[in-house]
C-alpha cells in the first residue's frame, strides 16, 4: 500500500489557482482513477476534478471554499501497489503515515482557528460559536461539514458570539487574525472601510465571482489599457441579416445574429492584423497562428469566456452554431476545459445589453478585447442630407506593451469597412 498526493490540475490556460466549490467524496470511500472527486472553479469554468489513482480516500487536505494554486495538495489516496513500504516511508509526512482511524482521534488542534471563508459564513448565519465546534478537519480545522452537521442536528452552541466579536480577547479576535493570514490586502483594506448596517444585504464573495474578481484585478494591475473607438455605418448589415433571418431559422433551427456577422468581421481583420492577435510574454511578444475568439457568455450570476477556435476558416452559418451552442452550454453548466482554452483575442456583445459606449477589461493574458455595442437608428449626413441609418460603436480595450495606436486605428478601420461594405453580393452566409 502507498498514499499519494492528489493535487489541483491545470484548468485552463493562465488559470494559476482553483476554488473547491463542492468535495464529491470523504475520507473512506473508495474510488477508480478518473472517478470525479471535486467540482472546482476558476475565473475561466467550473470542472470536475478526476481522481489520479484508484485507491481510498484518506484525507481532504482542502476545505469547501478554499482556493488552491495549481499543484497544490487537495487530498490523499492510499494506493494497492506503486512504491514500496519502504520508499512510502521514506516519502511520506508523518501524518499521512497514520491510519484513517488514528487521525480521526487525533489531539493535534493546531488548525482549529483556521477558518475558510464558507465556515465563516455559516457560522455567523446561524449564530454558532466556533469555539464550541468539534473540528473533523486537519489539525482540528472546522469544515463546512462540520458546520452543517450542527445545523442539521438543531443543537446549535451558541455562545452570544455577536458579544464575543465585541468583547477583547475573545475567540472572534482569533477568527480574525487567522483569517489576515488567508486574506489578500487588497480584501483586507476593503473589509475596514465597509461595513454593513441595519437593513444591508451581505453576500459572501465565493466561487465564480471570486474568481472573476481575482482575474479582474490581475489583468487590470498588469496590463496597461488604453481605449479607442469607431463608429460604423451597418444599415446594410441590418436589412442583410433581416431578409435572411426567417429562412435561415426555418432551415438551420437556430438564430442568424447580428453577433456572428461582427465576430466573422474581426476574424478576417485579424488575419490582416495579427499583431492585435498576440500576448505579452515579459521579454518577448507572442503572435498566435491561430485566430480563435473568445466570447463573453453571462449565465445568472456567472460570466464565462469560451472560444470559437479558427473563426477565420468558419463561415457565418458556422460562427452563428457555435455562438447558440457555447451560450446553451454556459447555460446549462456544460462547458468543457476545451470549450474554454486558447482564446487569442475577445469580442465581447455589450449591446446586447443596450449599452452603446463601454471600455473592456482585457481577457489575461490576450492583448486586446473588442466591445460590439448596440445598434441605434439615428439621423446621419449623407449625400448632402440627413437620414435614418444604423449605427453602432466598436470599443477597443488594448495592451500598450504590446500595441500602439497606430495599427489599432487601422485594424477597426479595416472592421469598419467589412461591415459596412456587407451585402448579398459579397457577404456568403454558408
Amino acid at each position: 500500500m502507498a498514499v499519494e498526493k492528489v493535487s489541483m490540475p491545470q484548468l485552463g490556460e493562465s488559470v494559476t489557482e482553483g476554488t473547491i466549490s463542492t468535495w464529491m467524496v470523504e475520507p473512506g470511500d473508495t474510488v477508480n482513477k478518473y472517478d470525479p472527486i471535486a467540482e472546482v472553479m476558476t475565473d475561466k469554468v467550473n470542472a470536475e476534478v478526476p481522481s489520479s489513482f484508484t485507491g481510498k480516500i484518506t484525507e481532504l487536505v482542502a476545505n469547501e471554499g478554499d482556493t488552491i494554486e495549481v499543484g497544490g495538495l487537495i487530498c490523499y489516496i492510499e494506493v494497492d501497489g506503486g512504491d514500496s513500504e519502504e520508499e512510502s516511508t521514506e516519502e511520506t509526512p508523518e501524518k499521512e503515515k497514520e491510519s484513517p482511524e488514528e487521525t480521526k482521534t487525533s489531539k493535534d488542534q493546531t488548525m482549529k482557528k483556521r477558518y475558510s471563508p464558507a465556515v465563516l459564513t455559516l457560522a455567523q448565519e446561524h449564530d454558532i460559536d466556533l469555539n464550541q465546534v468539534e473540528g473533523s478537519g486537519k489539525g482540528g480545522r472546522i469544515t463546512r461539514k462540520d458546520i452543517e452537521k450542527v445545523v442539521s442536528s438543531g443543537n446549535i452552541p451558541t455562545g452570544g458570539s455577536k458579544a464575543q466579536q465585541e468583547a477583547p480577547d475573545s475567540p472572534a479576535e482569533g477568527i480574525a487574525e487567522e483569517t489576515k493570514q488567508e486574506t489578500p490586502k487588497q480584501d483586507k483594506a476593503s473589509a475596514t472601510t465597509a461595513s454593513a448596517q441595519p437593513g444591508d444585504v451581505e453576500i459572501p464573495v465565493t466561487g465564480v465571482r471570486k474568481a472573476i474578481a481575482q482575474n479582474m484585478v490581475k489583468s487590470t494591475t498588469e496590463i496597461p489599457h488604453a481605449w479607442m473607438a469607431v463608429e460604423v455605418d451597418v444599415t446594410n448589415l441590418v436589412n442583410y441579416r433581416n431578409q435572411k433571418k426567417d429562412q435561415f431559422k426555418k432551415d438551420e433551427g437556430y438564430s442568424l445574429t447580428f453577433f456572428a456577422f461582427f465576430v466573422k468581421a474581426v476574424a478576417q481583420a485579424l488575419k490582416e492584423f495579427p499583431e492585435l492577435n498576440s500576448t505579452w510574454a515579459g521579454d518577448k511578444i507572442i503572435q498566435k497562428k491561430a485566430i480563435n475568439l473568445s466570447i463573453a457568455v453571462a449565465s445568472d450570476n456567472q460570466l464565462f469566456v469560451p472560444v470559437i477556435k479558427d473563426a477565420d476558416d468558419k463561415s457565418i452559418k458556422g460562427i452563428a452554431k457555435e455562438i447558440v451552442e457555447l451560450a446553451g452550454k454556459a447555460r446549462n453548466g456544460k462547458l468543457t476545459n476545451d470549450d474554454m482554452q486558447g482564446g487569442t483575442f475577445t469580442v465581447n456583445n455589450t449591446g446586447s445589453f443596450g449599452s452603446v459606449q463601454s471600455m473592456g477589461v482585457i481577457n489575461h493574458p490576450q492583448a486586446a478585447i473588442l466591445q460590439v455595442e448596440s445598434i441605434v437608428k439615428r439621423p446621419v449626413y449623407l449625400d448632402g442630407m440627413f437620414a435614418p441609418r444604423d449605427m453602432v460603436n466598436l470599443c477597443l480595450s488594448l495592451d500598450h506593451r504590446v500595441l500602439d495606436g497606430l495599427v489599432c486605428g487601422n485594424f477597426l478601420q479595416r472592421v469598419k469597412e467589412i461591415l459596412e461594405k456587407i451585402s448579398e453580393d459579397n457577404t456568403p452566409i454558408y
